[in-house]
């Protein structure tokens, strides 16, 4: 699990950072001494977990916050700061934790215990819904009513049983989410719910393609990709 540290406080960021490089499988990955750059080094490294303080120059944690939410809504965000009154705030933004100092070393081993684990069965239990940030705000898709994802002119597009959205998060990001499920990576730019199939024509020696029912969209699927489905399927 990857780790920031934001914190205007140079001590402090010392202590948390001394924490986190004593835990095994925990990666120490940088830190801010303001609010900007938290959201910058947030955006530029990607980080499992963010810890935040809430008392920063140029912008305080709950601005941050705000922002780095509004960029990646599945962002872990755990508030550490002696301000006791932001917690309702904090938890408003779906904060995993709140450590108010002083704290002890342990509480923070707990809580980063505790996101690890939970991240861990996250990763290996598919999504039954998606969250989705677009232009409108957030969409929450269920996962059964994905028929087709797919990559064009730099815009991710899920089409469903009742319509079409956009995001900017990448394919990967979000077979990484789907994978385990009905869904299957049939090509670099397409993931299907193969449920929705229903049948597949030569295009070119080596590649298919996928007509998939409720859509006239379809997707491309190689013939390497097509063996592992076979396999998958035991067709």
């Amino acid at each position: 699990m990857t780790v920031l540290i934001a914190d205007d406080d140079a001590g402090m960021r010392l202590v948390l950072r001394k924490i986190i490089e004593s835990m095994d499988d925990v990666v120490f990955m940088g830190e801010a001494c303001d609010g900007a750059e938290a959201v910058k080094l947030y955006e530029e490294l990607k980080p499992d977990v963010i810890f935040l303080d809430v008392d920063m120059p140029v912008m305080n944690g709950m601005q941050a916050a705000e922002q780095i939410r509004a960029a990646m809504p599945d962002a872990t965000l755990v508030f550490c700061t002696a301000h006791s009154e932001y917690m309702p705030e904090a938890f408003e933004l779906y904060a995993a934790d709140y450590l108010v100092k002083p704290f002890k070393t342990e509480r923070v081993r707990q809580t980063i215990r505790r996101i690890a684990t939970s991240q861990a069965q996250v990763k290996t239990t598919p999504a039954r819904t998606l969250m989705l940030k677009n232009r409108d705000g957030i969409t929450f898709l269920p996962v059964s009513e994905i028929i087709l994802i797919y990559r064009e002119a730099k815009l991710t597009y899920i089409e469903t049983i009742n319509g079409t959205f956009t995001t900017s998060e990448s394919l990967s990001e979000l077979w990484t989410k789907l994978k385990g499920g009905e869904f299957f990576k049939s090509h670099r730019a397409y993931v299907i719910n193969t449920s929705f199939i229903t049948k597949m024509q030569p295009y070119g020696r080596w590649t298919y393609v996928v007509a998939l029912k409720d859509t006239k969209k379809t997707a491309l699927i190689t013939q390497e990709k097509l063996d592992e489905l076979r396999e998958l399927m035991r067709l």
